[in-house]
């Protein structure tokens, strides 16, 4: 039985993987996140040539309705408006980010293309049925993989495509790594232990975009560039002392156990209609 949890993070340590696990319950957390990330504009180890290729590989196009749940800065929807011809909304918790979000919009000329609204992407019951339902590297919002697809589930149309960015580990971790993570052992798995989860949950994967070594360094290294330049401009702020921890930590965790045991992925995914039973 599979068993999951909303933390993925551990206390007072920003990571990669979305710390926004525990952001209803410590905004705190969120505001680091808003630090760490001021100068990305995919907030997950994709470049911009990725997200493009991912959306080639969903087969979006003109009218394609979409809707991305933890939406960040809103880079999908804004760039696949202007690649594709797509529609979409999004829902974030972060009101510096969906700023981001809206200012992007416009700079691209979608802004009557894609909107974004703020709030907890899952309370988020969408008024109608969307072409793609995403939710790139935040499973947190539905407790874990399993609830989170419950609620992508209910937000997509008959032969729709959800889209699910979700970490893996790529050789077994010893048991510092899930330490320095904060991950429970079974929170994650192996690619074939993925695929495992999804089609027991009535899935079928039909598309996939891996992040390589190359997109994880810019995603994660950069971070450290920002909060450097962030301590410089800001000694005295109250959020300095967990910034430069967290840099600190960070640049450790990340080179000693993330780039040698830790990838991630968008799985595109259509509903087969036969989950199994008995799941968590």
């Amino acid at each position: 039985m599979e068993k999951e949890s909303r933390h993925g993070a551990a206390d007072g340590i920003l990571t990669w993987y979305r710390p926004q696990s525990r952001i209803p319950e410590d905004p705190v957390l969120l505001r680091h996140h808003e630090i760490a990330e001021a100068d990305h504009r995919v907030l997950n180890p994709f470049t911009e040539e990725k997200l493009l290729l991912l959306g080639e590989v969903s087969r979006i196009g003109s009218g394609t309705r979409i809707l991305d749940l933890a939406c960040g800065k809103g880079e999908m929807l804004c760039r696949w408006a202007t690649a594709f011809g797509s529609t979409g909304h999004g829902v974030d918790l972060s009101e510096v980010f969906l700023a981001a979000a809206r200012e992007r919009a416009t700079e691209l000329d979608v802004a009557e293309s894609v909107s974004f609204e703020q709030g907890d992407a899952g309370q988020y019951r969408a008024p109608g049925r969307f072409d793609v339902v995403a939710c790139l590297g935040a499973t947190w919002i539905g407790g874990g993989l399993t609830g989170t697809i419950e609620l992508m589930r209910s937000a997509v149309a008959s032969g729709g495509l959800l889209l699910i960015g979700e970490p893996y580990w790529t050789d077994e971790p010893p048991e510092a790594a899930y330490q320095a993570f904060g991950f429970a052992p079974d929170e994650f798995t192996s690619l074939a232990g993925t695929l495992d989860r999804f089609e027991a949950a009535g899935l079928e994967l039909v598309e996939m975009v891996l992040a390589d070594l190359d997109s994880w360094d810019r995603y994660v290294a950069s971070q450290w560039w920002t909060i450097h330049e962030w301590l410089k401009a800001n000694p005295d702020d109250p959020d300095a002392p967990a910034m430069r921890e967290f840099a600190d930590t960070s640049r450790r965790t990340y080179l000693a156990y993330n780039r040698r045991y830790l990838g991630w992925e968008v799985f595109a995914l259509r509903d087969t209609g036969a989950a199994a039973t008995g799941l968590a």
